[in-house]
């Protein structure tokens, strides 16, 4: 292992060997750090504005009160918020956004929404009064108390044609879910205000918000519970197809960057190798003097494992270094009109970790085998002949 002026070559191969390992696996942590963040924090801001579990109805008038207060009192541990909602268009000047427009009732809303929270605290909100996105409000360039209209894509009768209903919103507050689609496309106003302009009477919703710390469990208890003429849903059925491509997009990160350990291992290859044919008469005395070829291959196989097992801790190393790093300093800044947080979120979790080093140490032992095997193969008579 130490540098031999003779045969320079042999060091500079482990070197070689050793930092690509040790790169190698430096890069697959923070970069998978890096995926599970960006892949918590999306589930976090869609599990809020998508809400946990929805009750919808299978039929207009199926979520009523006495629903909703029969849910409250055989599920205490979980929070509902009833919801009317229509499909709109926001006008303010000559620009437009389509969207959707909740009517909620503020405070069961502030429960189950922690985005919606901060604003419904920082404003009281009364009859056609508005929450709005912050991408919505820097769209139309609006503030408290100005006027946005609304075009709801419900039609009504009016003379030989027939015409939407329009009202105008007062802005009383915005909210900010760091996602600009949906900042944009939803807006908030009263329970009471959109059952008016839906003509919908104050005892009947189109559906019911829930939070629930553990959904996933919890949809299969309400489901036991629920009528049929009712059926509820998860924010992840909603979102399926994104999930899975985040899926695939770490898988192949992955595999790509071990491809990074799996070039570096070729260097330890060529190093024992090297090695091999450097020391062919040093092996040939031993094998003569009664060493096994069992243990030479081991001395050979614990070469490549040293050097293999030193760049993988020293890529851990390095890699929690920089993980910490990344995570105590505000180095780089995102654009929080493109991602969901303005710094960097990092997640290394315990699966990733040991999938990382497990993988490393496999190419590393797959590496040193061949090498230590064709040591082992010397032929005594042969070499101790012409050397």
């Amino acid at each position: 292992m130490r540098f031999d002026k003779d045969q320079p070559f042999i060091f500079l191969s482990a070197l070689l060997a050793f930092l690509g390992i040790s790169l190698g696996v430096m890069v697959l942590l923070i970069a998978m750090a890096l995926m599970n963040g960006f892949d918590g924090e999306f589930r976090k801001k869609l599990t809020v504005m998508n809400y946990p579990l929805t009750v919808i109805p299978r039929f207009y008038g199926a979520v009523d009160e006495s629903l909703l207060l029969d849910l409250e009192l055989n599920f205490p541990s979980m929070r509902f918020s009833p919801y009317v909602q229509s499909a709109v268009m926001a006008r303010s000047g000559n620009k437009l956004e389509g969207g959707y427009i909740f009517g909620v009732n503020m405070k069961d809303e502030a429960k189950v929404n922690s985005v919606l929270h901060q604003a419904i605290e920082k404003s009281k909100l009364g009859k056609f009064d508005i929450l709005i996105g912050k991408s919505l409000k820097d769209e139309f360039n609006v503030f408290v108390d100005d006027k946005v209209m609304y075009i709801f894509t419900n039609v009504e009768p009016g003379g030989l044609s027939v015409t939407p209903r329009i009202k105008r919103f007062t802005v009383k507050g915005v909210f900010d879910s760091g996602l600009t689609a949906y900042d944009k496309a939803y807006s908030y106003t009263t329970l009471e205000s959109m059952q008016k302009m839906m003509r919908i009477p104050s005892n009947q919703y189109d559906g019911i918000h829930i939070y629930s710390d553990n959904p996933h469990v919890d949809i299969l208890r309400l489901k036991e519970k629920l009528p049929v003429n009712v059926s509820i849903k998860g924010w992840w059925q909603d979102n399926l197809n994104f999930f899975a491509a985040l899926e695939l997009e770490k898988a192949s990160l992955f595999i790509v960057l071990m491809l990074i350990i799996l070039i570096a291992s070729i260097n330890i290859i060529s190093s024992l190798l090297m090695t091999v044919m450097n020391r062919r008469s040093e092996i040939a005395l031993l094998l003569s003097l009664g060493t096994t070829k069992r243990e030479i291959k081991k001395v050979f196989l614990y070469l490549g494992v040293v050097i293999g097992v030193g760049g993988i801790l020293s890529g851990i190393v390095f890699g929690m270094s920089g993980l910490w790093v990344l995570s105590s300093f505000d180095i780089i800044s995102l654009p929080k009109d493109v991602y969901p947080t303005t710094t960097l979120p990092l997640d290394l979790n315990v699966k990733d970790f040991f999938l990382i080093v497990v993988g490393a140490f496999v190419i590393v032992i797959v590496s040193s085998y061949y090498p230590a095997k064709k040591a082992s193969e010397v032929d005594i008579l042969t070499v101790l002949r012409n050397e």
